[in-house]
């Protein structure tokens, strides 16, 4: 039996502390209302996947679409805002 051996050097080098820094996990923590209200309007979408959306599916679809309008909104006035700077 043939030993199957790597015949070029190690493209990848070893990686460096692979934790996220404090800065990314703060842009997480601002971030985190609008990728929650996403994943809220994912989830009502999924549901209508295998069915006709009912009315009961359609305000909550509408009601996920306006939570994500909103964290957008307040994402991009933090942004915008002197503080974040």
């Amino acid at each position: 039996m043939k030993n199957i051996a790597a015949l070029q050097k190690v493209v990848t080098t070893a990686l460096p502390d692979i934790e996220p820094t404090a800065a990314e996990l703060d842009a997480i923590d601002v971030e985190m209302p609008l990728i929650l209200a996403e994943v809220e309007l994912l989830d009502a979408q999924i549901i209508t996947l295998d069915r006709a959306p009912n009315e009961l599916d359609t305000r909550r679809i509408r009601r996920a679409r306006r939570k994500v309008l909103a964290a957008r909104r307040a994402l991009a006035n933090r942004a915008g805002s002197p503080e974040a700077a």
